[in-house]
């Protein structure tokens, strides 16, 4: 059958490496397989000598997730892409297949609290150098960066406060001290920011949020060149974070409708974001679109949009924090992301609460931030929502 002709991207989202079999299905087939047979015991030895000219086990490859990783590298525009079981797979395989005992990485404070974990406790305990600092200060980025080093780790925009940084800048700085930088993506998706045009090396995504973007499955993806490719290819295989075929079929369905989804979010979280913003119960908000933001001007040269999460500090306490969360119907109490449905979470008390106090601070995270995903409702009714709560 020919291959259909497409030039967009979001064409290729919808019908990029689809493996038909024999019955010429319209959408991806699941190969809900963990091995594979062959024709005669010859076969099975040229197979383990020669594993990547075909399907041995499904820890190594799997037809369905290679799919996906297909999709999203043209998508990326990356030359390669593995994906893995969860997003924190993606970033402790990125930092892992390529440190040893004595290299240097550099990140910022603001990390999401897993990945500080990995930074901040996990890696020293492999005899490797961690510095953190703050990734907004690029004096002490330079200052950081003075010396040979391994790896440099970020996110941006931040979880959970929404602050930007200028990734050709660390980029620059990254590669003069011999280091890869590796770019926690999700919170501006493929759709909004592209790291790899900017000078990252590595980019990395918890697919269970936007790309699944329902809720449904967890899953990560590492996206890179060949020659880290090489690198990484061997770590995933040996030490086993593979994709579920089945949560590969699924994010499969969700890149189908994942540009129209973040757009639609986006400007929900637009209109959510300004009505946060004029509240008199507001302390701040913080996000990307608003003009007031920090880095308004780095968000609108380094992203196509503004996110589809918002941080605020409420004024008052904890106690009216949760009041607040408690008052509100239609937005849900979740910790997660980037999903069809809107939900809200209080870092200090979920996500980032082994943080210390001084620490938090430090990220600029208090006792009333909280963090709203904007889903796909109507954002009126989600304004509706908000002030509700807002008057209790």
């Amino acid at each position: 059958m020919t291959e259909p002709s497409y030039k967009g991207k979001r064409s290729h989202l919808i019908h990029g490496g689809i493996p038909r079999s024999t019955h010429m299905e319209t959408s991806e087939a699941v190969y809900l397989t963990s091995g594979y047979v062959y024709a005669n015991a010859e076969e099975a030895e040229r197979a383990f000598a020669e594993e990547r000219l075909r399907y041995v086990y499904s820890r190594y490859r799997n037809p369905t997730v290679e799919t996906l990783e297909q999709r999203l590298a043209h998508y990326e525009g990356a030359a390669c892409a593995h994906a893995t079981a969860s997003g924190m797979a993606a970033v402790f395989s990125s930092l892992m297949a390529q440190l040893q005992c004595g290299d240097r990485v550099v990140a910022p404070y603001a990390l999401f609290g897993s990945c500080l974990f990995i930074v901040q406790t996990l890696l020293p305990q492999y005899g490797i150098e961690t510095v953190l600092i703050d990734g907004t200060d690029y004096a002490q980025w330079r200052a950081a960066l003075s010396r040979p080093t391994r790896a440099v780790l970020l996110e941006t925009p931040t979880n959970p406060c929404l602050d930007l940084i200028d990734i050709a800048a660390v980029a620059d700085l990254a590669h003069a001290a011999g280091a890869r930088l590796i770019v926690d993506n999700v919170f501006a998706t493929p759709v909004h920011q592209r790291p790899l045009s900017l000078g990252a090396d590595i980019v990395v995504y918890s697919a269970t949020k936007h790309i699944d973007g329902q809720g449904r499955c967890l899953g990560g993806v590492v996206l890179c060149d060949h020659a880290f490719s090489e690198i990484l290819q061997p770590f995933l295989k040996h030490t086993g974070p593979a994709l579920s075929p089945f949560n590969a079929w699924t994010m499969l369905k969700g890149l189908e409708t994942l540009e129209l989804r973040v757009h639609a979010a986006t400007a929900g979280a637009l209109d959510v974001a300004r009505f946060l913003n004029s509240h008199e119960r507001i302390a701040q908000v913080r996000y990307p679109g608003l003009p007031n933001h920090p880095q308004h001007a780095l968000a609108q040269t380094q992203m196509t949009g503004g996110s589809t999460l918002i941080a605020f500090d409420l004024l008052g306490t904890k106690a009216d924090a949760f009041r607040f969360m408690n008052a509100l119907r239609l937005i849900l109490i979740s910790n997660n992301l980037g999903d069809a449905k809107s939900l809200i979470t209080h870092p200090a008390t979920t996500t980032h609460r082994r943080l210390s106090d001084t620490e938090r601070a430090r990220v600029g995270l208090s006792s009333t931030t909280l963090r709203l995903s904007v889903g796909l409702e109507e954002p009126a009714d989600l304004i509706a929502d908000l002030a509700t709560a807002l008057s209790v």
